[in-house]
């Protein structure tokens, strides 16, 4: 059978927010219930450039969709004017093992990343959250605009970034795209100060976010650091926090800023709550009281990416986009 071809525009056409926020909502429940079949990622660092790939496969629940991610990860492909994140999501058919379709991956990654964080934000955030703050201009920080708006009434945006240049026109063209405006911050303590939302979305090495800032009641959603060597937040912002991951499996050894907390004994182990769909799920409490800061910390997961490309897969079919390529050996 032939293959489905989705590339990037049609992706990000395909992934709304209102249909991918539910999904990912049902999908973190179904992982957190054990109905997922997802090894941890891999990943190989190329020998002689600063980059690395890494392979995604996960299984979902009734064993469809079925697939991998697989992607390259190359940090300074920023100050190229390139995505940072290349690869595709590749779906294969479950009886026959057959590709039924390849899809752009970083489309699929910085839209189901914004819906997973809405998700979150839509347990945990206070009802009436109207103050965003986001640290970072780049895509995901435009994703994650999107989806905010979406579950809560967002009256005020502050955004900081490194790059001047970059942070005012991110201000500029976003005021315009969702009729909200956005303010450039002088600094990170700047946007986020007096926020009831805040969202890190960099590639830092080092905390861009500190818990001294944050207010009573503030939730944030920590996740530009998916891989160990980057670190957004530090410790305080974490000690203060009611935490919840989006899988412990994954994020416990692979996320520092958890990790390196919990060795250096700032906080236990325990102190991670737990997933975020069990929460969704009505097993596990979430917010207590009014005063708690809650954060959520992502690191990104291969089944999350096969229930969008999968989404995205079935409406594209319905709608008549992409392109059909005749793929693999026949008889």
């Amino acid at each position: 059978m032939p293959t489905l071809v989705l590339a990037h525009r049609e992706v990000t056409e395909l992934l709304d927010m209102a249909g991918l926020v539910p999904l990912m909502r049902r999908t973190l429940v179904e992982l957190s219930r054990g109905e997922i079949a997802m090894p941890p990622r891999q990943m190989l660092p190329h020998p002689d450039q600063p980059g690395l790939i890494a392979w995604m496969p996960a299984v979902l629940r009734g064993g469809d969709p079925f697939g991998s991610k697989v992607i390259s990860v190359y940090p300074e492909n920023r100050q190229r004017g390139m995505h940072t994140h290349q690869g595709v999501v590749v779906l294969f058919r479950p009886k026959t093992g057959e590709v039924r379709a390849i899809v752009d991956a970083d489309a699929v990654t910085a839209r189901r990343t914004a819906a997973v964080s809405a998700a979150a934000t839509d347990l945990l955030a206070q009802p009436d959250a109207a103050d965003l703050g986001l640290i970072g201009s780049g895509t995901l920080a435009e994703t994650h605009l999107e989806a905010m708006l979406g579950v809560r009434p967002i009256r005020r945006v502050r955004v900081y970034a490194r790059r001047p240049d970059r942070l005012r026109d991110f201000a500029e063209r976003m005021s315009v795209l969702f009729e909200v405006e956005v303010q450039p911050a002088a600094d990170a303590q700047t946007a986020v100060v007096d926020a009831d939302i805040v969202c890190t979305l960099t590639d830092a090495r080092s905390p861009v976010l500190e818990g001294a800032w944050l207010h009573p009641g503030a939730h944030v959603n920590a996740v530009g650091a998916s891989v160990g060597g980057f670190r957004e937040l530090d410790d305080e912002t974490v000690r203060r926090s009611l935490v919840f991951v989006d899988s412990l499996l994954h994020a416990l050894p692979q996320a520092d800023d958890l990790r390196l907390p919990i060795e250096a004994g700032v906080v236990g182990p325990e102190h991670v709550r737990g997933e975020i769909g069990a929460v969704a799920d009505g097993r596990l409490q979430g917010r207590r009281q009014p005063d708690d800061v809650t954060l959520f910390k992502s690191v990104g997961l291969a089944a999350e990416d096969m229930a969008a490309a999968a989404y995205c897969v079935e409406r594209a079919e319905a709608l008549g986009l992409g392109t059909w390529i005749e793929f693999g050996a026949g008889r």
